[in-house]
């Protein structure tokens, strides 16, 4: 950055004064000056002409400063002020650096250029188009609206011509000349401020950079272009990294077009690839296939026909010897080679046109072809939004996830086309228009007047993004809820295979949108252990004083329908849902409640079955709270508390966890975590709660173990191994299993002793004979005789 010198400071003071009346202009040309002020001011001096017209400010500037004069600096006028009076400078910047700036940082993807260069040619057909209704001399020469490409792989050119309004020798100057000055915004200006504007201008390039995306690839640029408001072709010309460009009349009789804009790209040494006419054809195909304007393209084609071939003479001199005056001439089939221009786009894009007149066939076809599928989506939604925030929209539900990979990890997918004005933008979003756990849908979405940046490939966050992801949201869900309601129970429970943990994470995400997520849930229950039921199905076959949801997580359905947990609630005949998905818990616990039925984890404490007897609860606790006491002592820390239980009816104990601690299946779940604190897991299972069955043999037999001999040591150990027992049959992990191992051999042991042992020491399996040889007979022999041999 160049600035004035602090010496000069009459310069400074006359450019405030020349500027006062100043008009911002995107670039700010620069020029360099001589002058000869006084022997201090003998070197150059470098300053911003603020502006192109030629003011008399500027004319008066420049001559002073040629005759020498200088001005003193306004900012010491004050008498009154003791400081030191401050300079002020005018910002510059050099041509070629912004040009730099907007080729290398604008842009993260080289290959928009031809995005945007077809862009600007659409822009100039429908400029033309709209001003030819009441202008008709524009279009007298009767010429097609289109656009055509034509690129010269060998030399690295690629030409775009459309038949536009062109331009004139001073809007080249004007749009060309000018960085971020748009023709078409100040266009769209000029309909907006007119009464007679109607109608929807779909103009699309309003930012003004968009040309000079040419210099991604190229090294020079030509641009000719003839306006039907002028006899004459211009021709504009500049290069990568200069400073200045050169426009001229075109003489050259070829290169005359009738109207229009013709540019000529000069690619880059590493960019001559884009000259290929396939990979012209693929940019095309993928960015304005949907542009109003039918695209040709150069291609080369080929034909086959049959040509005949020349005979063999030593084949002609064998038939003529062996008689043979007729024969067939011999052709082969070649394949002849031309260039011709091809068609590319598709004028009429799918989602604009009405939805009573699209089949299912047409939106099937269309999402094979956009997406590279080759199975029908299990559904699809095309709709049109109104109002503030306006967009058009078609979105698919996919038969399958994708293998080899989870879009809940990565949510950055390419399942969403984002197009504006039939242009294609971007299909690399990390939540914008869908949160994450949706990200298995696909589809398209066309609006008029998103927030897109300079470059339009990233959102701006604003209101309407917003609005727009909250509505797709919305059809989102409308279309898979309308799966689940299909006569047609298959393709939901497909449905649910592929997606089903996508909406669990919706739980856990989305808070605002738990309603539309709930009713699409699906679980197996104590009461369908085969098939996957809904909360809906799970409510209607609530018992009349049911209040709650229950619940039990467990790593298998087996698991589940054999805990504990479940004794009680089976005999009542309450349904108990089991969450067997890892995510399962996690995404219950942030739904809370459903139609206004809490969810209830039965294996936590304080569990309400709704048939409590006071009476008999002060009786149990009467009868075995020291009992309690006494196993608690024991236990230590092991658990926080000892209960009479109201869940059980055939075990002795049970292991709960604390009303906000961890259950056993999510201490299994954070244990595997690679990144787990350990701190927080010693906090929550200090909190388990060890429940026993007063009604239980081995419970009474403590009891009466406690009330006789408290010390014994077969009672303590027994309550040992009674809480470890609980603890695996309460889907715990016990902390030292060889220890469990060696308590469970040392009880058998006491069990088993003398159990099957006889006097005569001999021991026969139940239900087996001694084996006797055949050939020993075998002698009776009584105890008395047999003392008396002895």
């Amino acid at each position: 950055m160049h600035r004035l010198s602090r010496r000069c400071s009459s310069l400074s003071a006359v450019l405030r004064h020349a500027a006062a009346p100043r008009r911002h202009l995107a670039v700010p040309l620069l020029s360099s000056i001589s002058s000869q002020v006084g022997e201090e001011d003998a070197k150059a001096r470098w300053y911003s002409v603020l502006s192109s017209e030629k003011s008399r400010n500027y004319q008066n500037l420049k001559k002073d400063l040629f005759l020498g004069k200088r001005y003193e600096s306004t900012a010491a006028e004050s008498a009154e002020s003791n400081s030191t009076p401050s300079e002020r400078y005018e910002y510059q910047a050099e041509v070629s650096r912004l040009m730099d700036l907007i080729v290398n940082s604008l842009y993260s993807n080289k290959e928009v250029f031809l995005r945007e260069l077809i862009s600007n040619a659409s822009d100039a057909l429908d400029k033309l188009r709209f001003l030819g209704v009441t202008e008709p001399e524009l279009l007298k020469d009767a010429i097609d609206f289109d656009i055509r490409i034509q690129a010269d792989k060998d030399n690295g050119v690629i030409s775009i011509t459309d038949t536009g309004i062109g331009m004139t020798r001073q809007e080249l100057v004007d749009c060309l000349g000018t960085i971020a000055q748009s023709g078409t915004a100040k266009f769209l200006k000029a309909l907006k401020d007119s009464k007679d504007a109607a109608g929807d201008n779909n103009l699309i390039g309003q930012f003004g950079v968009g040309f000079y995306s040419a210099f991604l690839v190229s090294d020079k640029v030509t641009v000719s272009t003839k306006s039907p408001k002028s006899d004459k072709q211009y021709v504009w010309e500049g290069e990568a990294n200069a400073s200045s460009y050169t426009i001229r009349e075109e003489t050259d009789p070829e290169k005359l077009i009738p109207r229009g804009t013709r540019l000529t790209l000069h690619l880059k040494r590493d960019d001559k690839g884009f000259a290929h006419p396939e990979r012209i054809e693929k940019l095309v195909k993928n960015y304005s296939q949907f542009v109003s304007f039918p695209i040709y393209t150069w291609q080369e084609k080929g034909y086959t026909k049959e040509v005949e071939v020349d005979e063999d003479p030593a084949e002609a001199k064998k038939d003529e010897e062996d008689g043979k005056t007729e024969k067939k001439k011999k052709t082969k089939t070649v394949v002849e080679r031309y260039w011709d221009w091809e068609l590319i786009n598709e004028t009429q894009p799918i989602w604009l046109r009405n939805p009573k007149e699209v089949t299912k066939e047409d939106y099937n076809e269309f999402y094979k072809k956009t997406f590279n599928e080759y199975l029908e989506p299990l559904a699809s939604s095309h709709f049109t939004t109104e109002g503030e925030v306006e967009f058009r929209s078609i979105l698919y539900v996919p038969a399958f996830a994708p293998t080899g990979k989870d879009d809940i990890i990565n949510p950055k997918t390419k399942n969403i086309r984002l197009y504006v004005k039939r242009v294609f933008i971007s299909d690399d979003f990390d939540g914008e228009l869908f949160p994450r756990y949706l990200s298995f849908v696909k589809g398209v979405v066309d609006s008029n007047d998103l927030p897109l940046n300079v470059s339009r490939e990233i959102l701006q966050e604003s209101r309407v993004v917003r609005i727009m992801r909250k509505r797709l949201v919305r059809k989102a869900f409308d279309m898979i809820l309308g799966i689940s309601m299909s006569d047609n129970r298959g393709d939901y429970e497909k449905f649910w295979e592929n997606f089903g943990k996508h909406l669990k994470l919706g739980c856990i995400e989305d808070r605002e949108n738990h309603k539309r997520i709930a009713p699409l849930l699906r679980f197996f229950s104590s009461q369908s252990e085969e098939q996957l039921i809904s909360l809906d199905e799970y409510v209607e076959n609530m018992k009349p004083d049911q209040k709650d949801i229950y619940y039990i997580a467990a790593d298998s359905v087996n698991s589940a329908k054999n805990t504990p947990f479940l004794e009680r609630l089976a005999e009542k005949d309450l349904e108990v849902l089991f969450l067997v998905d890892p995510i399962d818990e996690v995404a219950i616990q942030n739904l809370k409640s459903y139609k206004e039925k809490n969810f209830v984890d039965i294996s936590k404490e304080d569990l309400d079955l709704g048939d409590k007897n006071e009476e008999r609860e002060k009786e149990m606790k009467q009868e075995f709270g020291q009992t309690c006491d006494w196993i608690k002592k024991h236990l230590g820390d092991k658990v926080a508390s000892v209960q009479i239980s109201n869940r059980l009816s055939s075990s002795p104990c049970v292991l709960v966890s604390g009303k906000f601690g961890w259950s056993a299946n999510m201490e299994r779940l954070m244990k595997a975590q690679s990144m787990g604190d350990a701190s927080s897991l010693d906090f929550m299972r200090s909190r388990r709660v060890f429940e026993i069955n007063p009604d239980h043999p081995i419970i009474r037999n403590l009891d009466a173990a406690f009330k006789t001999n408290p010390d014994d040591q077969d009672a303590l150990r027994a309550i040992d191994l009674l809480y470890d027992a609980a603890l695996v049959s309460s889907g715990f992990t016990p902390d030292n299993p060889a220890q469990l191992g060696g308590k469970i051999y040392e009880m058998m042991g006491m069990a088993l002793t003398g159990k099957w042992s006889a006097s005569s020491g001999q021991f026969h399996p139940t239900g087996t004979q001694p084996h006797v040889p055949e050939t020993v007979e075998a002698e009776v022999v009584e105890p008395a005789e047999a003392r008396t041999q002895k």
